[in-house]
């Protein structure tokens, strides 16, 4: 790692890796440019609560602008990245030519769909904000419609399949199931809502599978006590937008497909070589610098990156992007003072999901917990992690009064409008 004083670091993506590099890195004599393709950071596990009509996405969303406008050396570009120039050290985007002296990849991941065309063309995922978005849409639009389409219609209607039991998965069923139990009949009263069915596929034999067996037992209680149906040992074969086949032979009419069941590295071309890639990530050396290269280096969902500790490389959350960047930030400002650098490792501190009202699991190294105080640990912890004190009191005010009133007021169905075609 060779810095000077004036280098310009360029960092792609404003995830959690990025927001915390331009954090650390406020007075260091460098500057800094971020790109990203939108002109704000999302907070990505709120994002099924947006989808669920329980938070709007101005609460969970930050501009990059206003959240750095007293950073000196900070400047911030919106574009998308189309390649990299390694030799020549320069950025094509979609707004123009970047020249950068160090280069920090922070892209994530994107939905991974396994190769099948065919459901990714027809289901939705939640990756991004606006497809939390678009899922809150299609649920309520679909409710919208209800009552006046055929039988076949509305039996697709009243079937809702989500893919993948991860936490994204167990979050949205049990988020999805409340909205069912105790917001929608009051909007539609009639419709019967009880034959509204919340499906959840998981191809292995558990819920939540990375986290401990009691954590997998409650989760799986909590969900069929909310009356959510879980298929494990099932794999969706096909979705066709309207009727999906499982590896059971069983075969459901749907018309709301949610994806959960995977993730894949968002690379870049000119930086990918066939030494540097694992499962679609990034090889990087303990100071993340991408194998191969001078200059660049990745954190976060796109670093793979083997340890002691990790021998397979790090799981993808959002701890691990944040103390990646923790890590390089310092690396960077003791190479700009001439001092050893310190190689990163992960102390894993748990995980934790929530799946409805007093019902949450957390798994931490010395002691393992579910519901009611794990639910308020959860949410406390989901909190403090919130950029801004103002967002953190208009969720707090959200979530109180969603639990008072088993209600919110968040049920907006927004879609841009097609203009007139000539």
């Amino acid at each position: 790692m060779e810095i000077k004083p004036k280098d310009h670091i360029v960092i792609i993506g404003g995830g959690f890796a990025g927001m915390r590099l331009v954090k650390d890195l406020k007075n260091a004599p460098v500057r800094i440019t971020l790109i990203d393709k939108q002109n704000y950071h999302s907070f990505q596990p709120l994002f099924y609560q947006v989808a669920s009509a329980r938070l709007e996405p101005a609460s969970i969303s930050f501009p990059f602008r206003k959240v750095f406008q007293k950073f000196r050396n900070f400047e911030f570009r919106m574009a998308e990245v189309k390649s990299v120039d390694t030799g020549n050290n320069l950025l094509i985007t979609s707004n123009g030519v970047v020249h950068y002296d160090h280069l920090i990849i922070g892209t994530g991941c994107t939905t991974n769909f396994f190769g099948n065309e065919e459901i990714k063309k027809n289901s939705l995922a939640m990756k991004t904000m606006q497809e939390a978005i678009e899922i809150r849409n299609r649920i309520l639009l679909g409710f919208e419609d209800y009552q006046t389409a055929d039988f076949e219609k509305k039996e697709a209607l009243m079937n809702l399949i989500i893919v993948g039991a991860g936490a994204t998965g167990v979050e949205l069923a049990g988020s999805f199931a409340e909205l069912r139990n105790d917001i929608l009949p009051k909007d539609y009263p009639k419709v019967d809502f009880s034959k509204l069915r919340i499906i959840l596929l998981e191809g292995s034999p558990f819920t939540l599978g990375v986290m401990s067996d009691q954590s997998k037992k409650m989760s799986r209680k909590y969900l069929e006590d909310l009356g959510v149906e879980i298929k494990t040992g099932v794999v969706l074969q096909s979705y066709d937008g309207n009727t999906a086949k499982l590896s059971s032979g069983e075969i459901i009419l749907c018309s709301t497909l949610i994806w959960s069941a995977g993730v894949t590295g968002n690379v870049i071309p000119g930086v990918t070589t066939s030494e540097n890639l694992v499962r679609n990530r990034y090889v990087v050396d303990r100071n993340n610098l991408v194998k191969g290269t001078k200059n660049v280096y990745a954190v976060g969902d796109i670093a793979y990156m083997e340890t002691p500790l990790f021998p397979k490389g790090h799981p993808q959350v959002a701890n691990v992007a944040i103390t990646q960047a923790r890590n390089l930030a310092k690396n960077i400002k003791k190479t700009l003072g001439g001092k050893m650098i310190n190689e990163y490792e992960y102390r894993d501190k748990g995980s934790m999901a929530t799946i409805g009202k007093n019902k949450a699991v957390v798994d931490l190294k010395f002691w393992k917990f579910q519901g009611l105080f794990a639910w308020f640990v959860w949410m406390f912890l989901h909190l403090m992690l919130i950029l801004s004190v103002r967002n953190k009191l208009i969720i707090f005010i959200n979530w109180a009064w969603n639990y008072v009133t088993k209600d919110t007021s968040l049920r907006l169905i927004i879609n841009p409008e097609e203009k007139n075609k000539p």
